[in-house]
């Protein structure tokens, strides 16, 4: 480990513990532990919402995604960026306007039901547990190429997970969303300037994309494998034109045609059922905030992911030429491609900068893997803080109780994935899709797509829903997503199994399906009407609602203080007898 990568991570460290603790709310109020007060501006939920979003799965698992499949990789970042588009059209403003603390609280009063709200929690947390596990992974990974030993006996994979996880769940417990948000929008703009450096330092050393991947072109694209006599390149088929040797620059080096529709709508439909990203929703003041935030998120995520692609590009074109200048990359490649394609763009850092090149990317691949993690922390704590905790298990704790529920479930969660992705070494899988990280990312996507977004645009759009068919639809999403990824991840090779692997095409629709035909044979919610206007009603229908519920509120008040009045006026028994002497 040199003094620029020490440097480097004690820097990450200190700007993240400093952020929270100079942000930390002031006050034990859940509607600050869990929202920042709702006051967060459009610019700063923005870039909060990045680093909560561009998780180690698009820093690191897009690039690496390129790297080995070429054109097929970059459907990663088209799905990922897309998911932002049903989410600005039918999901940010109605969801902000409605205003609770967390998706299953919204499903839970929007259809009036326990059982709604608990079927979400119960969704929720095994989404969350998809989407923790690699950004655990992808801590571990940059931390075994960075630092390259371990503490305590712990293998250098595992004492990465551990570090990572540990210092952004005390983060997330002592800073709240306060705390979380401004250390999202710190690192989101330090990882964009690491992807802009590599960026700007490969295009001035001649790097070209295009030129790059007409070269890449010209002949079969391998990947590292483990044959008989060891590790060795094995060329890549292409799944479209059979018998073909699949190559860089055209489609079916992973997928087929069914295969790339599939992936990019498991990943579009997934977001908008990623409970860490709708729960930052709630913290804008208004639901014209959460819209023009979504704008903002779309243009900056896209400039991101554009950088990834021509990343993995580069990575790919520049790492075989490096190695007569670089004798350290001949333990990382098999005949000048990496074993781990993850490796991809901090290799390219340490090429260009030396040990502070890999510092930065390295720092950068820690801050996506952390500040994904705070979110999914943070919406776990609300989840079960909140929606569980205060709802069901002590209806009448004080606020200060339910904050440390919350804090208390997000050390649980934490210490859960980070167990796990100590269990699931990414040299020990062999995932069906070309990065582990983006692979088990694609399943979180899978199951929210599937299970949670069908229900979230019903309870917005359509009237009739009802809390059955919510349940029925969640439950039937998410056993079928679960389902089709784990048989899509046990079966041999065929054009079927892209399918399963990615499998919000076939459920999402079922899910629906099952949620309306349950609907229309039960009665939906009573305050229907009510709950639409807060969703979709103009603006002067929002202010007279807003009024009504003031006026009311205040009527009660008055009525109360009169009682209160008419009470202390009357004279007590005891008075009458002293009076009386």
């Amino acid at each position: 480990m040199t003094a620029a990568s020490i440097i480097t991570l004690t820097a990450v460290l200190v700007i993240v513990l400093g952020v929270s603790f100079i942000t930390r709310p002031r006050h034990s109020s859940t509607v600050d532990f869990y929202l920042a007060g709702q006051r967060v501006g459009v610019v700063t939920n923005s870039w909060a919402i990045c680093g909560d979003y561009l998780s180690a799965a698009s820093f690191l698992g897009v690039a690496a995604a390129v790297y080995v499949s070429g054109l097929d990789g970059a459907w990663y970042a088209v799905g990922f960026a897309a998911g932002f588009v049903p989410v600005l059209l039918l999901v940010a403003a109605p969801l902000r306007r409605f205003g609770e603390f967390s998706l299953a609280d919204f499903l839970g009063r929007r259809l009036g039901s326990d059982a709604v709200r608990l079927s979400a929690v119960g969704i929720v947390q095994l989404v969350i547990l998809f989407y923790l596990i690699p950004q655990s992974v992808g801590g571990g990974i940059t931390w075994e190429l960075l630092v390259g030993h371990g503490v305590m006996g712990l293998s250098p994979y595992a004492t990465g997970v551990l570090l990572s996880t540990a210092v952004i769940a005390v983060v997330v417990a002592f800073g709240g969303m306060r705390g979380t948000t401004w250390n999202q929008a710190v690192q989101f703009l330090l990882l964009l300037t690491a992807l802009i450096w590599l960026a700007l330092v490969v295009t001035g050393d001649g790097f070209r994309y295009g030129q790059a991947v007409e070269q890449l072109s010209q002949e079969p694209l391998s990947n590292p494998a483990e044959g008989a006599q060891g590790w060795e390149l094995q060329p890549e088929t292409n799944h479209i034109d059979d018998g073909e040797a699949a190559v860089f620059g055209e489609p079916g080096a992973r997928y087929g045609q069914l295969g790339q529709v599939a992936l990019v709508v498991t990943l579009g439909l997934g977001t908008a059922g990623l409970p860490h990203v709708m729960n930052r929703y709630f913290t804008a003041p208004t639901g014209r905030a959460a819209r023009t935030t979504t704008v903002w998120v779309l243009m900056l995520i896209g400039a991101f992911y554009a950088l990834a692609v021509m990343l993995g590009t580069a990575a790919r074109d520049i790492i075989p030429a490096a190695l007569a200048d670089h004798p350290w990359l001949e333990r990382l490649t098999i005949d000048g491609v990496l074993r781990i394609p993850e490796h991809a763009l901090p290799v390219l850092g340490r090429i260009y900068g030396g040990e502070s090149g890999l510092g930065l990317v390295a720092a950068a691949a820690l801050i996506a893997a952390m500040s994904t993690v705070a979110g999914l922390l943070l919406a776990s704590a609300a989840t079960w803080g909140h929606d569980v905790y205060e709802r069901h298990i002590n209806p009448h704790a004080t606020q200060r109780q339910a904050v440390w529920a919350g804090r208390l479930t997000t050390l649980v969660a934490a210490a859960t994935a980070a167990a796990l992705a100590i269990a699931l070494r990414p040299d020990a899988f062999t995932p069906a899709m070309p990065s582990l990280v983006a692979t088990m990312v694609t399943w979180a996507f899978a199951v929210a797509g599937s299970a949670l977004t069908p229900v979230i645009v019903l309870a917005i759009w359509w009237r009739r829903l009802s809390a059955r068919g919510a349940v029925a639809g969640m439950l039937t999403g998410g056993a079928l997503a679960v389902v089709m990824f784990t048989a899509g991840s046990l079966l041999e090779p065929a054009w079927w199994r892209e399918l399963l692997v990615a499998p919000t095409l076939v459920a999402a629709p079922v899910a629906g399906v099952v949620a309306v035909v349950v609907s229309l044979r039960t009665t939906p919610p009573d305050d229907v009407e009510q709950a639409w206007r807060i969703m979709h009603g103009t603006a002067a229908d929002r202010q007279a609602e807003r009024l009504a519920r003031l006026t009311i509120a205040a009527r009660r008040a008055e009525r109360h203080d009169a009682a209160g009045r008419r009470r202390t006026r009357l004279p007590r028994p005891g008075r009458r007898r002293n009076d009386a002497r």
